[in-house]
């Protein structure tokens, strides 16, 4: 990183001329991002079929999930039956690292409820949570059906809307649709080697090393595991 190129310098006052022609790019960038959540806030919506879940203390209905809100929102965790904690995705495990009790109190207080659907069985799945030190609910769907289908087994988002005992989905996104879950890299995007990956349209000479999302595992564990264990995987 030391050899890595730097940018041309010049003085504050071109600086700032440079900073205000970025600065209004990036201000109608934050208003087709709202234009976007004005027609997502649009879409009609579609009744889901009565599904059940498990969790802590059994089977549970979708509609009790909602914890007594109204929205719902849920990310699907892509889950490895049977593998060790240092095994499992690296992707999800960042996806849940800033949702905190204080993002969730936030949410809350909008009435959206969060939590962690997984295909994988519920003592795997809580084992891991626990060992996370995660507070979130977390239920299993390995006998839900075909009612709530996760793409490629997880790395989802998505929206429900509770009207009396009846479930919509308002909404769902996947791939980089779920960037919102990851606020680490929201940052990396302000700095000025980025997250550093080698798609990125960066200059000549800046680090590249990763490809998308590779660092997110390193000796070994998800990044997110180092600060739950010191063992070393070999």
């Amino acid at each position: 990183m030391n050899n890595a190129a730097t940018p041309r310098v010049v003085d504050r006052a071109e600086w700032e001329r440079a900073r205000a022609e970025l600065l209004a790019r990036e201000k109608a960038h934050t208003r087709a991002g709202d234009a976007l959540a004005a027609a997502r806030r649009r879409l009609p919506m579609t009744r889901m079929a009565p599904v059940t879940v498990v969790g802590r203390d059994g089977p549970i209905a979708l509609r009790d999930v909602f914890d007594g809100r109204r929205m719902l929102l849920v990310y699907h965790f892509m889950w490895h039956r049977g593998a060790p904690h240092e095994k499992q995705c690296p992707g999800c495990t960042h996806t849940q690292a800033a949702m905190n009790d204080a993002v969730r109190a936030y949410l809350a207080a909008r009435d959206v409820n969060y939590a962690v659907f997984c295909a994988g069985p519920f003592a795997e799945i809580a084992a891991y949570r626990d060992f996370m030190g995660w507070t979130m609910p977390w239920y299993s769907t390995a006998d839900s059906g075909d009612a709530l289908p996760a793409i490629r087994n997880g790395g989802d988002l998505r929206c429900y809307l509770r009207e009396g005992d009846a479930v919509y989905q308002t909404f769902d996104a996947t791939a980089r649709g779920v960037e919102a879950m990851l606020p680490t890299l929201q940052l990396l995007d302000l700095m000025l080697y980025g997250r550093q990956e080698s798609w990125e349209d960066s200059p000549a000479g800046w680090p590249q090393p990763d490809s998308a999302s590779s660092w997110w595992w390193q000796n070994g564990r998800p990044i997110a595991q180092w600060a739950r264990s010191a063992a070393t995987v070999e």
